[in-house]
């Protein structure tokens, strides 16, 4: 019998709404996401095992990501941004995030990990030459034929199959964990155009075939695998990689492609704004603490918003960098900090002079 979680215990900020788990704040949750999270959708449950231990945060990965977690907490989001990735979590569907570079896109996966402890955040950055066989595994039968050469004739064992092979980030998100992992799919508008509609049913079902595998599963029912966190590994039984909670995917786009209706359809959609004053104030003091409420730093603020609404959106990064030379000992008051600024600031599609 499925119980839905009690979550009557669980302190939320005033004028939060109950429903919300992701409260937005970058302060983790008390215990762990199970206890608070409704069960799926029926539509949307998974049973797959056996049951995989997953690998701890990377603390260095998501300080650099999203700043250290005490200063984080500054940094609150807008309602519409914690409303849809709370649709995404109870609905276990992906969520599409779309904006303009340097939104904080990205970012947001690994807000949710953290605040959610969810753990290592697995990122599966996408080009033009992306396939989705990349993204589940990679089998090295080259490798395993060279070693098997190696071994003395009068051997019958060859090397483990389980050796050769690596599951992708997309794969490794699949595992059967008892909470799910956040996957970050960043920018899919970057790839083939065939992608988005191989990664449907994928998607979908949660699961996938490793053939390599299935072929030996007769012989040797669970393999132990490489993964896509590093040093860690994974069982895989009769070759068959099924999810028991369906991943956190966070896929990002900047709006250069559109998506098939198919695609569209089996996510929850999300567009970030470009951030406001208030919200380049909070970066600034996240990740600039020493410097964040000083003069210098505010007039920075101010000419970037400025020559954001007279040039286009910059990207927040750009603000970020010219902050860490102003607050790196470059002079800001004479005519050479100007140029610099310049430089700094040119809009990405503006040619250098």
């Amino acid at each position: 019998m499925t119980t839905t979680p009690d979550r009557s215990a669980r302190s939320t900020p005033t004028g939060t709404p109950d429903w919300w788990i992701y409260q937005g704040t970058g302060r983790p949750i008390d215990g762990r996401l199970l206890d608070v999270l409704p069960p799926p959708p029926p539509w949307r449950a998974f049973t797959g095992g056996p049951v995989q231990e997953p690998p701890p945060e990377d603390r260095e990965d998501t300080t650099r990501r999203i700043g250290t977690p005490s200063l984080t907490a500054l940094l609150g989001q807008d309602p519409r941004t914690v409303e849809m990735v709370n649709a995404a979590l109870y609905l276990r569907r992906p969520l599409l995030v779309t904006g303009r570079p340097g939104t904080g896109k990205s970012s947001l996966a690994y807000r949710i990990a953290h605040e959610l402890g969810l753990g290592r955040v697995l990122r599966w950055p996408i080009t033009t030459r992306t396939t989705l066989a990349g993204g589940l595994y990679q089998y090295d039968a080259i490798g395993r034929v060279q070693a098997a050469s190696l071994r003395s004739a009068d051997r019958e064992d060859g090397p483990d199959i389980g050796e050769y092979i690596r599951l992708g980030p997309l794969g490794t998100a699949l595992l059967p964990y008892e909470s799910p992992r956040v996957l970050l799919i960043d920018e899919l508008d970057k790839s083939d155009i065939d992608l988005p509609n191989d990664l449907l049913s994928v998607l979908e079902d949660g699961e996938f075939q490793i053939p390599e595998l299935a072929r030996v599963a007769s012989r040797t029912p669970e393999v132990g695998v490489f993964t896509a966190d590093p040093h860690w590994q994974a069982t895989v039984s009769m070759g068959d990689v099924r999810c028991r909670a369906f991943p956190v995917v966070v896929i990002t786009s900047n709006g250069e492609r559109e998506f098939p209706p198919a695609f569209l359809r089996r996510c929850v959609r999300l567009e970030l704004s470009p951030p406001d004053v208030d919200q380049l104030a909070a970066i600034v003091a996240a990740q600039f603490p020493a410097a964040g409420n000083g003069a210098d730093a505010g007039a920075l603020v101010r000419e970037f918003i400025e020559r954001s609404a007279a040039m286009g959106t910059l990207p927040v990064d750009h603000l970020l960098n010219a902050l860490y030379l102003a607050t790196s000992g470059a002079q800001t008051d004479d005519e050479s900090w100007t140029r610099l600024v310049d430089a700094l600031w040119r809009r990405l599609s503006e040619p250098l002079a």
